[in-house]
């Protein structure tokens, strides 16, 4: 759990020293002393979640110092500690926007501490209602998530248009890294199911031996170590969405379970007799051919007629044309605004390599290269030797750039003559070729320059 950030303001060292003692008892509590009010304003720049204010500080009145708090930041619940049980005092307080009034006596440590666990739960919900709202306004908008302009994701926005308008089951197919699951949560967001649960499961992270308990959920003592019972997947999604990513992965078993369970729309849980209904839209995603694997008997043709509902196949990144500078500058300005740097631009020379360049790990490669490019730019300029390219097969990786002969020509004989200290008779030495072959390059390169 995430800790939380306290301020005590009190000008009472023992007693206050005696409440962060108290406070710190928890380790998810960080407690900030201070004196004065002026200390307290001073570090408010700390961010504090919670600030325990005395009401009768030497250099500000507690009220002055709330209505100055507020002003930097009128979310910080407050808590008002004074020596007064004057009702009225407490009322008014409390109507200037303090969220508890506490009167000092041998019992003040223990009712502050109850006082802060329950601002820390509401604190809780109210994050967790933020976060709902950025996921709905922002993270899963197609503008922010979907990004490109070219023909063949314009197929898939109309694609993801017409599933958002009903119920039926959505089939992703497409290479690693091509933003599945981007598609599926976008799906999920703006549909009438937005406002419940979105439940990913990745089949190829789960071993064999618990995916049933993961889908279908337990009951206490159903197998060693079932301590307690848990709720599966298919619950957690009721009235919402889940997301099957890799279902080419689902051992044949198991396959026949989840036909059952999609036909009956219920669930058993393991060790338990009772049929729980559930509502939830299905989307699964695979980078496989589902056909193929039927063929093959690795699926069940029963099953993928079940699922298959609207196919929507994601391009890879090569194909997408000038999308894939769209999606270097997206990544670069997100890079930059979470390091709280200035974005750098991308020269002509790296938006030709980026281009050229067909990317085998598709979206999610290209925001590797972007990430270390902005970490590996000067001057606010990314140039192409900033542009870092990474493969398992060094092979692959050579020809994954798209060149013709004579440029790969080029890039090696430079490539060499770089390594050689620019020794012209070194490297036609080691390449094999004519001195004059290297030397027409080199006035070639001149020329072009």
């Amino acid at each position: 759990m995430t800790s939380l950030k306290i301020f005590l303001v009190e000008d009472d060292s023992f007693f206050g020293e005696t409440l962060k003692y108290h406070l710190k008892l928890n380790p998810d509590f960080d407690v900030h002393l201070f004196k004065t009010g002026k200390e307290c304003l001073d570090n408010l720049f700390l961010k504090p979640d919670i600030i325990c204010l005395d009401f009768g500080l030497p250099d500000i009145k507690g009220d002055v110092l709330l209505k100055k708090v507020h002003q930097s930041n009128n979310k910080i619940p407050i808590i008002i500690i004074s020596g007064q049980e004057d009702i009225e005092v407490a009322v008014n307080f409390l109507k200037s926007g303090a969220r508890d009034y506490i009167v000092k006596n041998v019992h003040t440590k223990d009712i502050l501490w109850n006082s802060i666990l329950k601002i820390r739960e509401n604190l809780h919900l109210i994050n967790e209602v933020e976060e709902l709202k950025e996921k709905l306004e922002q993270k899963f908008s197609f503008e922010n998530t979907i990004i490109g302009q070219s023909e063949a994701i314009k197929d898939v926005f109309n694609k993801i248009n017409k599933s958002i308008r009903s119920n039926i089951n959505v089939s992703i197919t497409g290479e690693t890294g091509t933003g599945k699951e981007v598609v599926a949560s976008a799906i999920h967001y703006n549909s009438e199911r937005k406002n419940k649960p979105f439940i990913a499961v990745n089949m190829a992270a789960i071993p064999k031996e618990l995916v049933e308990s993961e889908f279908f959920g337990h009951e206490k003592g159903a197998f060693t170590g079932a301590d307690t019972k848990t709720i599966g997947k298919f619950e957690q999604a009721n009235g919402g969405t889940i997301f099957l990513d890799e279902i080419a992965e689902l051992d044949l078993n198991l396959q026949s379970k989840l036909l059952r369970v999609l036909q009956e729309r219920e669930v058993v849980r393991l060790g338990g007799t009772s049929r729980i209904k559930f509502d939830a839209r299905l989307i699964i995603a695979t980078h496989k051919d589902l056909k193929e694997e039927v063929k093959k008997g690795n699926f069940r043709e029963d099953l993928y007629y079940r699922i298959i509902g609207l196919p929507i196949e994601l391009p890879p990144l090569r194909e997408r044309g000038n999308d894939v500078l769209l999606l270097a500058k997206h990544f670069i300005d997100m890079f930059a605004k979470e390091n709280r740097m200035k974005p750098p631009v991308l020269s002509k020379e790296a938006k030709d390599r980026l281009l050229k360049y067909s990317f085998p790990g598709n979206i999610r490669e290209l925001k590797s290269v972007m990430d270390l490019a902005c970490v590996m730019c000067e001057n606010d300029e990314i140039l192409d030797y900033d542009l870092t390219f990474s493969s398992i097969n060094n092979t692959d990786f050579f020809l994954s750039e798209e060149k013709t002969l004579k440029e790969f020509t080029h890039e090696i004989i430079m490539h060499y003559l770089k390594k050689n200290n620019n020794d012209v008779l070194k490297t036609a030495r080691q390449l094999d070729i004519g001195k004059s072959t290297i030397y027409n390059l080199i006035q070639a390169t001149e020329k072009s320059n």
